[in-house]
């Protein structure tokens, strides 16, 4: 895991220029609807809103200030009250409100690694960060389901070798986790080991059981049935691609091979620097 932020410390002295406006979508899913929000941000962040009938749930406040002030004034033209905010895997600006966490996450986010990485966010992009939370945080128990705005949150382990956070199933519809799957390349900073093919593939696996239409993260875009069917054949491949192949380079040609014209070529590289050590 620490190898994870150490990358994507690296990551962000690379992308601190990349952060542009942010964009909305809605998805009507019968009993509430969920708000997509792509912050666009340097760091490929998604924030959401649930909407229930009496009132909000926000999961993921954006990092940035310029996304917090569009998120917010979001949120406030829905004319309900916000009755929870979740933060999971990111740490974003919810401002003077309380927070409800996974349990464990608190103390995580205030140790070395994620408090470092928060640390070097706030270097390397300095007043574009949005202050942190100030409320109070409350733990959500792990393996516990919440009802909120009429909106059944179950809170599931995610996958073993990522934060100690929470793959939400959020009203049997929507199934939430920090990587949303994608027809593209993985990145280095998603798997950063031999062990993260497999946890990844377990997840993958546990979500597409779940029963749920979209699959949706942290980071990525909004994904049905199909994207979690195609990471788990791609994990796969890539297991047998790292078998087949001693060196890194005839790892990169054979993948390759495997997915012509699959987005994220540019990515195998820094791929396969981590899984060929």
């Amino acid at each position: 895991m620490r190898k994870i932020f150490l990358f994507l410390l690296a990551f962000t002295s690379v992308v601190a220029g990349a952060q542009t406006k942010g964009n909305f979508e809605v998805l009507d899913l019968g009993s509430f609807r969920l708000h997509v929000y792509n912050t666009n941000d340097a760091l490929g962040d998604a924030s959401y809103i649930i909407e229930g009938k009496t009132g909000l749930v926000t999961l993921e406040q954006p990092l940035f200030k310029d996304n917090v002030s569009e998120f917010d004034s979001y949120v406030v033209s829905l004319n309900k009250p916000v009755e929870k905010i979740i933060t999971n895997y990111h740490v974003g600006g919810t401002g003077n409100h309380d927070v409800m966490m996974i349990e464990g996450m608190p103390d995580f986010v205030k140790g070395n690694i994620y408090g470092g990485m928060m640390q070097n966010f706030i270097k390397v992009f300095g007043n574009a960060i949005a202050p942190m939370p100030t409320g109070n945080t409350k733990e959500i128990p792990l393996g516990s389901t919440q009802n909120w705005v009429g909106v059944k949150f179950s809170f599931q382990k995610g996958a073993s070798t990522d934060f100690p956070a929470a793959s939400i199933i959020i009203g049997s519809k929507v199934y939430y986790t920090h990587w949303a799957p994608a027809k593209s390349h993985v990145s280095h900073l998603q798997i950063s080991s031999l062990a993260a093919i497999d946890a990844e593939i377990a997840e993958a696996e546990k979500a597409l059981k779940s029963g749920c239409e979209y699959f949706v993260g942290g980071h990525g875009k909004v994904a049905k049935k199909d994207m979690v069917e195609f990471k788990i054949s791609y994990l796969k491949t890539m297991k047998h691609t790292i078998a087949a192949n001693k060196t890194a380079d005839l790892f990169i040609i054979a993948l390759k091979k495997a997915y012509p014209n699959l987005p994220g070529e540019a990515g195998l590289t820094d791929l396969a620097k981590v899984l060929y050590k």
